[in-house]
Parts: structure tokens; C-alpha cells; sequence
């Protein structure tokens, strides 16, 4: 048995919420990513606790990808890949190289900004960006940025929401698009994490013990998806990507 963490009864309970909230935002919720983005920041550190997510988020992609893989959409899984490793790489170079995170934090919040205002753009007019969203372009601009951020600080579910909002997919599209994109780019990730240090025996062994956390807030997040309209799921999506760039901006 790996060693697991020293961890207050407090800071258990934390960490299994945070957990939970693991499974509610691969269920189509991804504002509920920064419960657990941001519990693991301040327990363990922005770097050590994007490790310690990391294995959780596979677990979590894994269970999403068993619920709603009938729902994916091929064509924009297949379109987002290629660029989304390339930036992965780009992301891992980038934490190589400079170790100080304040550097990062709010250049994604300005990009996330700019994503949401040309997405308020795009539903205000549509005749702005006609048939851009469905472009090779965008969707390499668009995999580069998630790729980038999602190796920096999980942080590509709001950008993926943007896409996902800007080429039009249906709530359950969206959950099995997102959940294959997923799954693929934080599996891509795992060697890069390991090569910086941010996942180790101790991180596993908290990971291991947190799986059923995950389940419960998969079967949450689940039924959230069923019972939660389109234009709502739509709206929550959008003041997602707008909350989410504020956080990183303040």
C-alpha cells in the first residue's frame, strides 16, 4: 500500500468534496472544476495540486467516457487532438522553463475574456463570424489554447465550453465530446507530469482513495445533465468562462 498523505480530518473532508466535484464537471458541469482546482492550490500548492488532480481527472474522464461516449461527436474529437498535444508540449516546455505560475495565471484569464466576448459577439450577431466556429483554423486555435492551458493548470474546460458553445453541440454532444477530448489530451499529459515532479507514490496512493468521491459526483453530475435544460446548460456554460477568466485575472 502506498503511503498516503498527512492530512487533517478537515482537510479529508475537503479534499473528498473536492473530489466529487471531480465527477460533477466531467458530467457536463465544468464550473464545479474550480472547487477542486482551487481546494488542491491551496492544500498543496498551484503546481503539486494540478499533479494531484491529474490522475483524479482520468479517473474522471474514464467514467464519463463509459456514460456518455454514444453521445461524442467524431468530427470535432478528431478535429481538436492534433492541436491540443501540440500544445500540451508547448505547455510542459513553458512550466520547464519558467517556474514562476503568477507568469501564466492571468495571461489565461485574458484569453478566456476574449474567447467569452467574441462568443456574447457571435450570439449577438451571427452573421459576424458566419461559419468561422466550423473552420480547420478555429479548431487548431482553439485545440492549441486548451492543449496549453489544460498542461499549465487544468484549466482548458472553459475554452472546450467555448467551443462547444460556438459550433452549436446539444448538452449530451457537448458531455461525450468534451469526455473523449478529455480523456485522450490528460492521458497525453501523464508523462509530462511526471518528468516535472508532479506526480509521485504519495499523490497516487490520496488518488486511489479519493476514486469513490468521484463516482458519487459522476452519478450527481449525471442526473444534473438529464434534468437541466438547453438554454440553461447554455447559459451556465457561458457564465462559466466568464467567472472563471475573472478568478484568474483577480
Amino acid at each position: 500500500m502506498l503511503p498516503l498523505p498527512d492530512l487533517t480530518p478537515i482537510e479529508w473532508i475537503l479534499v473528498a468534496i473536492a473530489a466529487a466535484g471531480v465527477g460533477v464537471a466531467k458530467s457536463g458541469f465544468p464550473g464545479v472544476s474550480y472547487v477542486y482546482i482551487l481546494t488542491f492550490a491551496v492544500l498543496f500548492g498551484p503546481r503539486q495540486g494540478a499533479g494531484l488532480v491529474l490522475p483524479m481527472l482520468v479517473a474522471g474522464d474514464l467514467m464519463a467516457v463509459a456514460t456518455f461516449r454514444r453521445h461524442a461527436d467524431w468530427k470535432y474529437v478528431r478535429r481538436m487532438l492534433p492541436p491540443a498535444c501540440v500544445g500540451v508540449i508547448a505547455g510542459a516546455l513553458s512550466m520547464w522553463l519558467i517556474r514562476d505560475d503568477g507568469v501564466f495565471t492571468p495571461l489565461i484569464g485574458w484569453i478566456i475574456v476574449t474567447l467569452t466576448v467574441l462568443q456574447l459577439l457571435n450570439m449577438w450577431r451571427p452573421t459576424l463570424f458566419a461559419g468561422a466556429p466550423h473552420t480547420q483554423w478555429f479548431a487548431w486555435m482553439m485545440g492549441l489554447l486548451a492543449g496549453w492551458t489544460s498542461m499549465l493548470a487544468n484549466g482548458a474546460g472553459p475554452i472546450i465550453a467555448l467551443f462547444g458553445l460556438a459550433v452549436g453541440l446539444p448538452k449530451f454532444a457537448f458531455v461525450g465530446t468534451s469526455a473523449m477530448f478529455f480523456l485522450v489530451v490528460n492521458v497525453f499529459k501523464l508523462p509530462f507530469s511526471w518528468a516535472l515532479g508532479l506526480i509521485g507514490s504519495a499523490s497516487l496512493s490520496l488518488n486511489l482513495a479519493l476514486l469513490p468521491a468521484i463516482a458519487v459526483g459522476m452519478l450527481l453530475g449525471r442526473w444534473l445533465t438529464r434534468v437541466v435544460p438547453q438554454r440553461l446548460f447554455d447559459a451556465f456554460l457561458l457564465g462559466f468562462a466568464a467567472i472563471a477568466a475573472l478568478r484568474l485575472l483577480m
